[in-house]
C-alpha cells in the first residue's frame, strides 16, 4: 500500500515552524522545553526540531517555572547592543520563562505568555536574556501586567536559578544576572530579537 502526506502533515520546526505570538511583543508564544518538573535541561535540537537531552543538572536546584524559547527569535547583534553589557547574543531564540498557577508538567508544548519583565543575564560574555511572562487567561496571575504585579520571591527564585545552574564546584560561574527589568524593556528585547532573527534567516 502507498499513500502520500501532504505538507500540512508534517509537523513545524519549533523555532523556525511556528508564529512568534498572537500579539508580540505584548503575547507570544512560549515553546516549553524544561518544566519545575525535570532535573535534566532539555533543549531544542537546532537541525531536527526536537528535544534532546543537553545536560543532567549538577545542581539539585529545579527551575522555579516553565522554561522554554520564542519561535521566530534570535539572540543577535541587536539583543547584544541592548544590554549595554556586550555587542552579540547568545547565537539562540530568546529565552522565556512562563509562571503559571497550575502545575504544567509535559514538555514541548505550546502556549501563549503575556510577558511583564526580564532578567539581563550574561553568559560567557554574551547576552542571554530570560524573558518573564505569565500563561495567558490563568487564573490566578493572568492579570500581571509588570514584573512589579508578581511576588518578588518569584523573582529571586527566577534570578538564583539562571545565577547557580551553570555552577560548578570550585570554579567561578560564567553566568551573571546583571539586574531585572520591567514591561517595556522586555518588549524591546523581544522586538531586537525579532529583528535578529529576520536579518540572520530571512534578508
Amino acid at each position: 500500500m502507498s499513500y502520500r502526506l501532504g505538507f500540512h502533515q508534517y509537523r513545524p520546526h519549533p523555532w523556525h515552524g511556528l508564529t512568534v505570538g498572537p500579539k508580540p511583543p505584548e503575547v507570544v508564544t512560549a515553546f516549553i522545553e524544561i518544566t519545575p518538573f525535570d532535573l535534566v535541561k532539555y533543549e531544542v535540537d537546532k537541525i531536527s526540531g526536537y528535544l534532546r537531552v543537553d545536560r543532567p543538572q549538577r545542581t539539585s536546584s529545579q527551575p522555579p517555572a516553565l522554561y522554554g524559547f520564542i519561535p521566530r527569535t534570535y539572540c543577535g547583534k541587536r539583543v547584544g547592543a541592548l544590554s549595554g553589557k556586550t555587542d552579540k547574543g547568545d547565537g539562540d531564540p530568546l529565552d522565556i520563562c512562563v509562571i503559571s498557577e497550575r502545575p504544567v508538567a509535559r514538555s514541548e508544548v505550546l502556549l501563549s505568555a503575556r510577558v511583564v519583565g526580564g532578567l539581563l543575564m550574561i553568559d560567557k560574555g554574551e547576552a542571554d536574556d530570560k524573558i518573564i511572562a505569565v500563561l495567558e487567561n490563568d487564573n490566578v496571575w493572568g492579570k500581571a501586567r509588570e514584573i512589579s504585579d508578581l511576588p518578588p520571591v518569584l523573582v529571586e527564585r527566577l534570578t538564583h536559578y539562571f545565577s547557580t545552574y551553570k555552577l560548578i564546584p570550585g570554579e567561578t560561574s560564567p553566568v551573571k544576572i546583571e539586574e531585572s527589568y520591567g514591561s517595556q524593556k522586555a518588549f524591546e528585547v523581544i522586538a531586537a530579537s525579532i529583528e535578529d532573527y529576520r536579518n540572520e534567516f530571512i534578508d
